[in-house]
């Protein structure tokens, strides 16, 4: 069953940039998009779907798969100053296309 995807307006692609925060660039990831597979940072209230269909729209690409993994957040301290602080954790989404498709993040 084939799913029907609608050409995105401005408002759609606004609210898709604010599920897919930004492309997270590490040398893990980089690793990854050798095969095809691409990190994002994510809004932490989005599915999987949602994310999907956040780089369909973006990217004009469909992803073969979208894993979500949450990020907890950890407990720092300043080695200058000695303050404790919190390390937000967030929400990242490694996705995966078919082989050969690329994704061009700058």
């Amino acid at each position: 069953m084939a799913a029907v995807v609608s050409t995105p307006t401005v408002s759609n692609i606004d609210t898709m940039a604010r599920i897919l925060r930004n492309p997270r660039v590490t040398e893990k990831g980089t690793i990854h998009a050798e095969r095809s597979a691409y990190l994002f940072d994510v809004a932490p209230n989005a599915t999987k779907h949602q994310i999907s269909q956040a780089v369909f729209s973006l990217y004009k690409v469909k992803p073969r798969m979208v894993r979500v993994v949450t990020v907890p957040s950890k407990r720092k301290k300043n080695s200058r100053t000695g303050r404790s602080g919190v390390k937000s954790g967030g929400k990242k989404a490694y996705v995966y296309l078919k082989k050969g498709e690329t994704i061009t993040t700058t």
